[in-house]
């Protein structure tokens, strides 16, 4: 019996700091989001005073309490994190814990460029910058991952301008080639499809890529794109109607046109660029009106790195459209 009530004892002693709450601006505040509220430096910290009791959440299984400067989410996999601001705004307008971000399991951090601000989520990230960002947006799945493979913000698409969002012509020059796509900083938008056999041939099955809005004389845009089941890499450049006719004029020029505002597909070998600018030219050469309409090699001039460094031969680039084995 001793023995009993001495371990009823040593639970009850153990149980109670969690359990504890404080009065802070006349509201009780406990348990973990206490813990991170004290971290924070609790009403004179940036959360300032509670403004609610602690709630449960919809999912019946987290914790949420309102201040007047945010809010800390707590739940038993991602311990308790406050979320505010734009970050906090978007998050709210994604479904808040219920979205396909879920809960919080970082507290705001500020980038190392030490203006923008990142939060992650268990289903992504939300990045904000007050003047390059056009407010907060999430990076998540393929798109997120090929993002940190280019340095995220620091990297050659800079900050996210929008979230993700459904497009066309993607992964091929078709409509009906669906995808995502998320635009980032300077006209450069990163890309998924999940693969169609209508597509492009590197996107015949998953496919990442990145594309650069150039607005030069000979080229609206150029794509590449990677295949995540063989490594395979394309080039798609979409030239101007001036393209058809003088772009074989200058094929410095136009090779420059092609990459002003989109990076060269990583690693590239010597061989996989001699190849790639031998089409492009052979593109250019033969960009003659079809009979069907349209022109010759069709509304993208398809590079495809994993064609031989061959000698020019005209025949076999008419043969094959440009595209040889």
């Amino acid at each position: 019996m001793i023995v009993a009530l001495a371990s009823l004892a040593a639970l009850t002693v153990q149980a109670s700091p969690a359990a504890a709450a404080d009065d802070v601006c006349g509201k009780p505040v406990g348990g973990a989001i206490l813990v991170k509220y004290d971290k924070l430096g609790r009403e004179t910290g940036p959360l300032g005073c509670p403004t609610d009791i602690e709630l449960d959440n919809p999912d019946g299984v987290g914790k949420r309490q309102e201040f007047a400067g945010g809010t800390i989410y707590w739940s038993p996999a991602s311990d308790a994190h406050p979320v505010w601001g734009a970050i906090g705004d978007k998050w709210g307008a994604l479904g808040y814990e219920g979205g396909k971000l879920g809960y919080p399991v970082d507290d705001e951090l500020t980038n190392p460029d030490g203006v923008g601000k990142r939060q992650q989520f268990q289903g992504g990230t939300v990045y904000w910058h007050p003047t390059l960002s056009n407010g907060a947006h999430p990076v998540w799945g393929r798109i997120g991952e090929l993002w940190g493979e280019w340095g995220y913000e620091r990297g050659a698409f800079g900050y996210p301008v929008t979230d993700e969002y459904d497009a066309v012509k993607v992964g091929g020059n078709l409509d009906e080639n669906t995808g995502v796509r998320q635009r980032f900083q300077n006209d450069r938008f990163l890309l998924w499809s999940p693969g169609q056999t209508n597509a492009f041939e590197t996107c015949h099955s998953e496919c990442v890529g990145y594309l650069g809005v150039t607005n030069e004389p000979w080229v609206k845009q150029t794509e590449v794109y990677t295949n995540l089941n063989n490594g395979k890499r394309s080039v798609h450049v979409t030239p101007t109607d001036a393209a058809f006719k003088d772009a074989d004029d200058d094929l410095q020029e136009n090779w420059r046109q092609v990459w002003v505002n989109t990076p060269m597909f990583p690693n590239a070998t010597q061989t996989e660029i001699n190849s790639v600018s031998k089409q492009l030219y052979c593109h250019a050469a033969f960009a003659f009106p079809s009979p069907g309409g349209g022109h010759f090699g069709g509304p993208t001039w398809d590079l495809e790195t994993w064609r031989s460094d061959i000698p020019w031969d005209s025949g076999e680039a008419l043969r094959t459209q440009c595209n040889w084995d």
